[in-house]
């Protein structure tokens, strides 16, 4: 979906008229962001999405992506990059999932042993949680991708022909 067709369901699902006096905007600049570009350069008038866009393109930062969607209550777990594994490493992919979430388990029982979480405790149960959802990610991405499959058969070659020997003399 295009960023001016995602505006355009969302302007009409609230009110153009609430977001333009909520953002201290012109009805016709929300309205114009629900238009798709007149061209790539365009006239300037971005719409807010494909600026965010252009922002984590030009940095290259997933913070900025964090912070959106922690502010909408939620949060960001960036795409694994593309990865075509042995399709025998699907037990090890597996475990690893239970492993971490074990590893997690075991900072969460230490954290609370008594009865108190810190700060510092609590920053090592999120950094475990991300790590978590990280590995669950990458593996539910490859499961999509079928490169846990079984391997091709291998080609089959023609059985050798006997070499004959010359007619004796």
């Amino acid at each position: 979906m295009q960023s001016h067709e995602l505006l355009r369901e969302v302007i009409k699902a609230t009110s153009a008229k609430k977001i333009a006096a909520d953002l201290n905007l012109s009805l016709s600049m929300i309205y114009k962001w629900a238009e798709p570009p007149e061209s790539v350069e365009g006239s300037g008038l971005t719409n807010p999405l494909d600026r965010l866009e252009q922002l984590l393109k030009s940095t290259g930062d997933p913070r900025l992506a964090q912070w959106i969607c922690e502010r909408s209550g939620g949060f960001f777990i960036q795409n694994p990059k593309a990865v075509s594994p042995h399709p025998y490493q699907l037990i090890p992919a597996a475990n690893q999932i239970v492993q971490e979430f074990a590893d997690m388990l075991g900072v969460i029982a230490a954290a609370s042993g008594d009865n108190v979480i810190t700060k510092a405790e609590a920053k090592d149960i999120r950094r475990r949680w991300e790590e978590l959802k990280r590995v669950t990610e990458g593996f539910v991405h490859n499961c999509e991708q079928g490169n846990y499959k079984p391997p091709a058969p291998a080609p089959q070659t023609a059985p050798a022909r006997p070499v004959s020997s010359p007619p004796p003399n």
